[in-house]
């Protein structure tokens, strides 16, 4: 189950790009699970390219920590708390009980999901994307009972727990704070991390335990997560309005106005407020249009209407009208594949059959909207990225955002860096700053 898991979210969600950054995370990872209670396990720990604060394990020893939750944390001690707690919930079978072969199978975004009402009433999130149920919903025993052996492992290994507190502490602040990347909905079925952060003060007190020489690596973590890509990275898509642009593709294309969006890395979807029409832009694995227009009508959901060739600026496209039933009643949709460079794309509306009047025509023109992507302005913007400074000099936080350019509010470079608003930086101390990432 891991296994196959952890292929479906490397392709929905991505590996960070950092050979070295993902064999860090790996050596710390080894390090806490080779005391644990499952030493000889086929561990993994990977970093995925999520901007989002969180991290999560599947069945099997697989282990990951979003890019987010690594730009929030300010030693490896801490990443070690993270990191400890979710091998504690593999080794306490937690995510053997919660997952089920039925709950793999949902997994995939394929056409029935984007067919499907339900599915539409889940969408904000990962969702969307297939993966929700990557994000697990322990119950709050299982949760005290990771942390406990969380910090079991991180004493055995010889990190100093010390800090582990303020992991909760930061997971606190991140889910009150509106100017940055909040903790998805499942840690609302979690211990409060106030709770956990005074529960963990009081076990570590209670251990009576010299952490005099033990690890907690600030320096070498911040020199590992120096430049690393901060919030969502433009470059895989971006929208301005209800237009979405996609610099590395090279491709933009047109949304109905009003409609919520969200950009997956396998899909850019669209729904209406209703949440019963859906537009969809993805890749097909099929060669040529044609094909793929021929395996897509040849789906056991689909009943397959005229068929028609077409010119969409420039494009030589293949498309088809087709019906689905769906538990909401009858749907009818609209089907168009185009190659663009080495890729052919699926662009895909569809809308229950009583909402076809009202959005048919908004389908049909999103459709036809795909373009090549040609403003050079877009077609070179870059992500923000975290950049860790030492001032030369003492100064405050407002001063530190203005001296070193920062492109994020000063609350999101206070939360980065576990200081107040009001807290004044000290000379020659790292500190991390968020620079770049400007849209055109």
């Amino acid at each position: 189950m891991g296994r196959q898991a952890d292929r479906l979210i490397e392709a929905q969600m991505g590996l960070y790009g950092s050979a070295a950054l993902q064999d860090y995370v790996q050596s710390i990872g080894d390090r806490l699970a080779a005391v644990s209670e499952r030493p000889d396990l086929d561990w993994t720990f990977r970093v995925v390219d999520d901007s989002s604060v969180n991290a999560f394990a599947l069945p099997g020893g697989y282990i990951y920590v979003t890019r987010g939750i690594i730009a929030h944390l300010n030693t490896e001690a801490e990443l070690a708390t993270v990191i400890g707690h979710e091998i504690g919930h593999v080794t306490a079978r937690h995510s053997v009980n919660q997952m089920s072969k039925a709950q793999l199978a949902q997994l995939g975004l394929g056409l029935g999901m984007v067919l499907s009402p339900e599915a539409a009433q889940q969408f904000g999130g990962y969702a969307e994307m297939g993966v929700g149920v990557m994000f697990l919903k322990f119950g709050r025993d299982d949760e005290r009972q990771a942390d406990d052996l969380g910090l079991r492992y991180m004493v055995a290994a010889n990190y100093d727990a010390r800090p582990a507190p303020q992991v909760f502490e930061m997971l606190g602040r991140v889910s009150r704070s509106s100017g940055a990347d909040r903790l998805p909905g499942w840690l609302s079925t979690h211990p409060a991390p106030e709770n956990r952060e005074a529960d963990l003060e009081r076990k570590i007190a209670s251990l009576e335990h010299d952490f005099g020489g033990s690890k907690r690596g600030r320096q070498e973590y911040l020199a590992y997560i120096d430049g690393i890509v901060f919030g969502a990275d433009p470059r895989e898509g971006y929208f301005k309005e209800s237009r979405f642009y996609h610099p590395k593709m090279e491709f933009r294309f047109d949304f109905p106005e009003g409609w919520k969006t969200f950009n997956g890395r396998e899909a850019v979807i669209a729904k209406n407020p209703q949440a019963d029409a859906f537009v969809r832009v993805t890749l097909s694995s099929e060669r040529t249009p044609s094909q793929a227009l021929e395996r897509f009508s040849d789906q056991q959901d689909v009943r397959a209407g005229s068929s028609w060739r077409a010119d969409v600026h420039g494009y030589p496209v293949s498309s088809r009208w087709f019906a689905a039933e769906t538990s909401k009643g009858p749907g009818r949709g609209v089907v168009a594949y185009l190659r663009h460079g080495d890729n052919v794309y699926e662009l895909l509306g569809f809308a229950l059959e009583s909402r076809w009047d009202t959005d048919g025509g908004k389908l049909e023109r999103s459709v036809a909207s795909f373009d090549r992507l040609t403003d050079p302005a877009a077609l070179s913007v870059e992500p923000a990225r975290l950049r860790v400074v030492e001032p030369s000099s003492a100064m405050t936080l407002a001063r530190f955002a203005d001296r070193y350019d920062a492109t994020v509010p000063i609350e999101a470079l206070s939360l980065i860096n576990n200081v107040e608003v009001s807290s004044s930086l000290l000379a020659g101390h790292p500190y991390k700053v968020v620079q770049g990432g400007r849209l055109p």
